[in-house]
């Protein structure tokens, strides 16, 4: 028998709410309001155990674990991955988090945006099946010294990356959570943006004022100077710099201004970018968290970048993958003022685009290198879809406690003894414990009474 649960998301424009109903109490389809969305997920536990076999984890993340998996029904694209949310026992029903993320890649169509493939329910998990990358993702690339990044394969890299998030801005989403191993790398060599949990919609500057979102997105390295000062309303500026921190890192081959709080994060950046004054970042005194920094000044970055004659920049001395036109568009993501700022639909239009070398073609993009003889030796079939020992690494640092649906079931069985071993288990421990509570009462309201 197939599970059937119809998930109701009623939009409107003071409240999202969302509300989980049974088979038995479902609003027929012509019935349902023209403002709910209805993602209808059915799944039978069973078949999809037959589908999909699990076979070792990719990664964790805030909500749940990323599993890489076989599909039995694909023979074309036999691996997929799936990310597992767990649910908890919230009364209220499936983690809001989730829903959104369903309903957005539901909607998001695009060549650089990872499709969702398939979603089904099992115990207390929801279980979301993407289209797997075999390539690994940004920064595996970043961190290969094996590799050699051209200046056409940075072009490339980063034009992908903007156009996922330019489509994402167009149909009015944020994405709120850009950063190199949030860019997949398909088989092909294509980049495909991925990890929904954070974004969520946004509407225009006239419907949105006075609306204020969460400043706890991105991880910390990617996060906007506006967000690290406690700015609430923001727009799809902040993904510009998120961009921009990429590319930079891209070039570089190392992270971009990495502090280990958000005050030594401002630090980093004021040192190479330079303090912000009210002359160029309007109104940044008044953010909540403002404070004074001592004043730097802004650092030269074609010396950092190393765009010079012969000009290295990479690790071991390798010539720089930068240019004029690079550093160009790189100070424009990474402007302090959000309404100076580069947008992503903008930065795609830049002359670095334009200009020679011409990004490097996807087929051509360098792929990562990787180990068949120890592979072999491991007795898996990593080698095919190019695991390496750094993904088995992040494997093992990625398993958590009670994460198996074995072990799961042995905690209900647990519960079910300890219950059945409680005092008041039988009907009879019942009854005298009603009792004794009925005469402890009595004797408090005797007392009360005198």
């Amino acid at each position: 028998m197939h599970e059937m649960h119809a998930c109701m998301l009623e939009m409107n424009p003071s409240s999202v709410t969302a509300r989980r109903t049974s088979r038995r109490r479902a609003t027929p389809l012509a019935r349902v309001p023209s403002h709910v969305v209805v993602v209808v997920m059915t799944s039978s536990s069973s078949a999809k155990k037959t589908r999909y076999n699990k076979l070792e984890t990719l990664g964790e993340g805030t909500f749940g674990v990323v599993y890489k998996a076989s599909d039995a029904l694909n023979p074309t694209n036999p691996f997929v991955a799936i990310k597992k949310i767990r649910l908890g026992k919230a009364k209220e029903g499936i983690n809001f988090t989730a829903i959104r993320e369903i309903k957005l890649l539901r909607e998001l169509h695009h060549p650089h945006v990872v499709p969702l493939v398939d979603v089904f329910s099992k115990k207390r998990n929801l279980h979301l099946v993407f289209e797997f990358a075999s390539g690994g993702d940004l920064e595996m690339i970043i961190k290969d010294s094996s590799i050699d990044l051209t200046i056409a394969d940075v072009k490339s890299y980063l034009k992908m990356s903007l156009e996922a998030i330019a489509f994402c801005h167009q149909n009015w989403i944020l994405h709120r959570d850009v950063k190199p191993n949030n860019l997949l790398v398909h088989s092909s060599g294509a980049l495909k943006l991925a990890d929904f949990g954070l974004a969520r919609a946004f509407g225009s500057p006239e419907r949105e004022n006075g609306r204020e979102y969460t400043r706890a997105v991105f991880a910390r390295w990617y996060r906007a100077p506006e967000l690290l000062l406690g700015a609430k309303r923001y727009g799809p500026k902040v993904d510009s710099w998120a961009v921009g921190m990429v590319f930079a890192e891209l070039m570089l081959r190392k992270p971009f201004c990495p502090g280990s709080s958000d005050i030594d994060q401002l630090t980093k950046i004021y040192h190479v970018l330079g303090t912000p004054t009210e002359e160029e970042w309007e109104g940044c005194a008044a953010l909540p968290d403002w404070m004074n920094f001592p004043r730097e000044t802004k650092m030269d970055l074609k010396k950092i970048f190393g765009v010079e004659v012969g000009g290295k920049s990479g690790p071991g001395g390798k010539p720089s993958s930068a240019n004029v036109e690079a550093i160009d568009l790189l100070e424009k993501l990474l402007k302090y003022d959000p309404g100076k700022r580069i947008s992503c639909q903008e930065a795609l239009k830049h002359a670095y685009f334009n200009t020679a070398p011409a990004p490097t073609e996807i087929e051509k993009l360098p792929k990562r290198k990787v180990n068949i003889e120890k592979n072999k030796n491991d007795g898996g079939n990593i080698a095919a879809d190019g695991e390496d020992e750094a993904k088995r690494a992040a494997n093992k640092r990625a398993r958590t406690d009670g994460d198996d649906d074995e072990e799961e079931e042995e905690e209900e069985v647990t519960k079910k003894r300890l219950r059945g071993t409680h005092p008041t288990a039988t009907d009879e421990a019942k009854e005298g414990l009603k009792a004794k509570t009925k005469r402890m009462r009595s004797m408090f309201e005797d007392e009360a009474a005198k």
